[in-house]
């Protein structure tokens, strides 16, 4: 499958992460595309993912379940829709599984990996906003220290040898 589209950054409603990291694509994939993978790595400590649901397809659900250090929990449900194999995830909370609408929509997450000829991967993160305003909201919630966090955690539990 190819990509559906060529996305356009805007500035004003986007927020992007990029990284070059030395980690290979197929790891970066697998840990993104495996429950028991996402679990280690997938919210900055000591925040915890108690729960991972996915179906990896477009119209599938993409599921987690985010806990504070306190013990709250956080349940963040929506689907897939476009899957490139080691290429590029895009999800979104805005469509429930099956692409039916969803109540509060937040932002829509495009993710893109390439290898980059060195054993490792160029990684990145688009969080895509409806409006400024929430684009700002997200950025004010630590989108780029959060998401940050969690690529160094992704990287430092593929490294550790989690997964293979």
């Amino acid at each position: 499958m190819t990509a559906l589209y060529q996305f356009q950054i805007n500035p004003k409603l986007d927020l992007v992460l990029e990284r070059t990291i030395d980690v290979p694509v197929e790891l970066v994939w697998k840990v993104w595309t495996t429950p028991e993978h996402i679990k280690p790595w997938f919210c900055p400590k000591p925040w915890s993912v108690t729960h991972c649901e996915i179906d990896l397809r477009p119209g599938g659900v993409f599921k987690t379940t985010m806990r504070s250090p306190e013990g709250q929990e956080f349940p963040n449900a929506g689907c897939y829709l476009e899957v490139v194999p080691l290429k590029r995830l895009v999800f979104t909370d805005t469509l429930e599984p099956g692409f039916r609408p969803a109540q509060n929509p937040f932002f829509t997450a495009v993710l893109e990996l390439t290898a980059n000829g060195k054993g490792g991967t160029h990684y990145k993160a688009i969080a895509i906003h409806r409006d400024p305003e929430g684009a700002k909201k997200h950025e004010e919630m630590g989108f780029y220290d959060g998401w940050g966090t969690v690529v160094t955690q992704m990287v430092e539990y593929i490294k550790a040898g989690h997964v293979k």
